[in-house]
């Protein structure tokens, strides 16, 4: 069985289009624009992020998401995601990346990785997870 030429151009316009929301979400990141942020994410998001350890915490809905994101900028004002890969398939989208930041003038980072899922050119869901 092989895919038709239209089932393989909406397959690959689906996948382009997961990719560009993850792009926009993560630009908007490194700009510190909650409210870009905020656009490129649906209102039903759901956000897992990587604390406390082993499990972190899942946040559901714009709001408890907002506020996360408010709270974390305000604690880590240079943070900065690095891409190393970038992969999309379909609605689904795996990122590795390095977060960079500065505590008490000394630079650290982790490596982690994100699981998106997109819907209608939004972020739906975002499962962080990093090493150590």
């Amino acid at each position: 069985m092989t895919d038709s030429p239209t089932s393989r151009s909406t397959s690959e316009r689906v996948t382009g289009n997961t990719r560009d929301a993850v792009e926009r979400f993560n630009e908007a990141f490194n700009r510190h624009e909650i409210d870009a942020i905020m656009r490129c994410m649906t209102a039903d998001c759901v956000f897992e992020n990587t604390r406390p350890a082993p499990d972190g915490t899942r946040l559901v809905g714009q709001a408890a998401v907002r506020t996360f994101w408010e709270e974390f900028f305000a604690r880590s004002p240079q943070a900065r995601f690095e891409t190393e890969h970038l992969f999309a398939a379909g609605d689904r989208c795996v990122v590795q990346w390095i977060y960079h930041w500065v505590r008490d003038g000394k630079a650290g980072h982790v490596r982690g990785v994100d699981l998106f899922r997109v819907r209608e050119g939004q972020v739906a869901e975002k499962l962080s997870y990093v090493k150590g």
